[in-house]
């Protein structure tokens, strides 16, 4: 199977950064996109940012110009840099990889909560 861990959620003031992190693991060929999604209480499941194997990215119109993702291929990583955070930023964040390999598919990390105080 495959596993996706996420790290480095946490509280912060408004204005403040946080780093999060996820490390996929198991049985698995490649990975093709890997992403960030967002769910703050009450509403749906958002879009944060995706990057492709090749390295190309896309961000939610929100983030753009405060959140960058990164990726590292050879650890089957990818980290979601989170600059001038806002109180409206406050959403548990979800890990994505779509796998290509036995357990094909799209998986999801537990979540990591990241909370925005003003």
């Amino acid at each position: 199977q495959v596993q996706l861990v996420e790290s480095g959620g946490g509280s912060v003031q408004a204005g403040g950064s946080l780093r999060l992190s996820c490390a996929a693991s198991g049985r698995f060929f490649s990975i093709n996109t890997m992403g960030w999604y967002r769910q703050a209480p009450g509403k749906q499941r958002e879009l944060v940012a995706t990057v492709t194997s090749g390295g190309s990215t896309n961000y939610a119109d929100s983030m753009k110009g405060r959140f960058t993702i990164s990726r590292d291929n050879a650890k089957n990583m990818v980290s979601l840099q989170m600059n001038s955070l806002k109180p409206e930023d406050t959403a548990l964040y979800y890990c994505n990889a779509e796998v290509v390999g036995t357990y094909q598919g799209r998986y999801w990390g537990q979540g990591t909560q990241v909370t925005v105080s003003s």
